[in-house]
């Protein structure tokens, strides 16, 4: 007999567990499927984000910042410390208890709200009456299966490969083989200069690698403001170290037994680069292998995601799809908010996300953060605005901090008519929480002015925002 439920979430990352809870919170019989193993071939609950790709990230990211402080910024502070190394097995034992005890965390959330926990991977096979059936297989071997009102399909994405060329995550790494070095390679090679290898070339320059990133767009981070973008390509390339090349085409790309080679074509010049490891990040493509759509018929658009309306609802009745396996961002909060929202549609209410307020972040040192729309977007729909932008150069509290705290710009953009905020970009220390500040404004449609009303704590990074906010009305007490 298979197990009856009303909902059944596919995919156990942080936007179907998410949607799990939520439905369950709102009386409906639920559970959730998710495949994910970890490096002990045991369940983890979380998916990509929590497993192999956000919170280890920062783990390292966190790591690899101390390391740097202790040798180029304590003695600022009057804390001399010598003999500083860095144990790497030790890095990666503190990341594995982040993400152990995070994957748990989601477990007991699944008892509390009596969520259904069963791995493996779920496929839809087609209707049974009013209600849809999902087999669950393990290995290869069905080990269950469900009948469901709703299913609501969040199997995320995977990272896309490189042409001609497997990833081992020995010598050719993706996200989750950049995670788990074991020793800092002498030289790093990244193709994407994209969030991932931002990231990850930071992590192990910090450590001690040559890294070396080929971006091929001429852009740097043409999706971010390019005010903010350039300052930020100038303080990785100058402060951080990493060496990264636009514009490039890659050619040839050859792995050996203890390097891999690759061949590019940058400004006309042919160049030929060896790298004892090479990160590749080059973007994701959606998870739906395995998935049942031609089973079921389930509608996949002309790039590989599965097909969706306003309200994530499929072409198939009662069938929903949400986060990196539907358009839009491949950002873990917009998937987790889609998951709320679904779980609310089907309960008959009437929730909202609105796409356009979503914030992005960059975790380097420093931080990039944005919301809405860049300079460039508005000017290319002649859209009129103004601007107003204050720096951290002078900041109290980011001078306080010190370690190379004191650097970067918030740059606020509002409707020239109406004052209304219409982006907020940003460069920083602590950037990733202050652009919540921005995502509320923006939310209640409040104007420039409205930021530069409010009390702002002294002293804080947040006064530059307030200061930003002043400067767009030509009226900044510090700048």
């Amino acid at each position: 007999m298979s197990q009856q439920f009303d909902v059944v979430v596919i995919g156990g990352g942080p936007g179907g567990y998410v949607a799990a809870i939520r439905a369950a919170q709102l009386g409906f019989s639920t559970a959730c499927v998710d495949a994910f193993k970890n490096p002990e071939g045991k369940p983890s609950l979380g998916g990509t984000c929590l497993n192999v790709g956000c919170i280890p990230s920062k783990a390292l990211l966190q790591s690899s910042e101390n390391f740097h402080a202790v040798q180029h910024d304590f003695a600022k502070h009057g804390i001399s410390v010598s003999g500083a190394k860095m144990d790497v097995g030790q890095m990666l034992s503190r990341k594995t208890d982040i993400i152990n005890k995070n994957a748990a965390g989601i477990g007991f959330l699944f008892k509390k709200n009596k969520v259904a926990n069963i791995h493996g991977l779920g496929s839809l096979k087609g209707r049974q009456g009013e209600k849809w059936a999902i087999e669950v297989t393990d290995g290869g071997k069905v080990v269950d299966t469900l009948e469901a009102g709703h299913v609501i399909i969040a199997t995320g994405s995977s990272p896309r490969a490189l042409p001609g060329l497997a990833t081992d995550n020995k010598l050719v790494l993706d996200n989750e083989g950049a995670l788990a070095l074991t020793d800092v390679p002498k030289r790093l090679g990244v193709i994407g200069a994209g969030v991932i290898g931002l990231e990850m070339g930071s992590v192990w320059k910090r450590l001690g690698s040559e890294v070396t990133i080929l971006e091929a767009m001429p852009t740097f981070l043409a999706a971010a403001d390019q005010q903010i973008a350039k300052e930020a390509f100038k303080t990785l390339t100058k402060d951080t170290g990493l060496d990264i090349k636009l514009g490039v085409k890659i050619g040839e790309v050859k792995a050996g037994k203890k390097s891999v080679t690759v061949s590019y074509e940058l400004n006309g010049e042919a160049v030929k680069a060896e790298f004892d490891k090479l990160i590749v990040s080059i973007g994701r493509v959606p998870n739906t292998q395995g998935l049942g759509a031609e089973t079921v018929g389930l509608q996949l658009d002309e790039r590989g995601f599965v097909a969706v309306d306003d309200h994530c609802h499929t072409n198939l009745p009662n069938i929903w799809a949400i986060g990196d396996v539907v358009r839009g961002p491949m950002l873990a909060h917009k998937a987790s908010e889609e998951g709320v929202a679904v779980a609310e549609r089907i309960a008959g209410q009437k929730p909202h996300v609105d796409f356009g307020v979503i914030p992005w972040v960059i975790y380097t040192s420093p931080e990039i953060a944005w919301v809405g729309k860049t300079e460039e977007q508005l000017k290319a729909e002649g859209v009129e605005y103004k601007k107003g932008t204050s720096g951290f150069g002078a900041n109290g509290r980011a001078l306080g901090l010190g370690l190379g705290m004191a650097q970067g710009t918030v740059k606020i953009l509002a409707d020239a008519k109406t004052d209304r905020i219409l982006g907020l970009h940003m460069i920083g220390p602590m950037v990733s929480e202050l652009v919540s500040e921005g995502v509320v404004s923006m939310e209640f449609k409040a104007a420039s002015e409205d930021l530069a009303r409010i009390v702002h704590a002294h002293p804080s990074l947040s006064e530059v925002i307030h200061e930003a906010a002043l400067a767009a009305d030509k009226r900044a007490l510090h700048g």
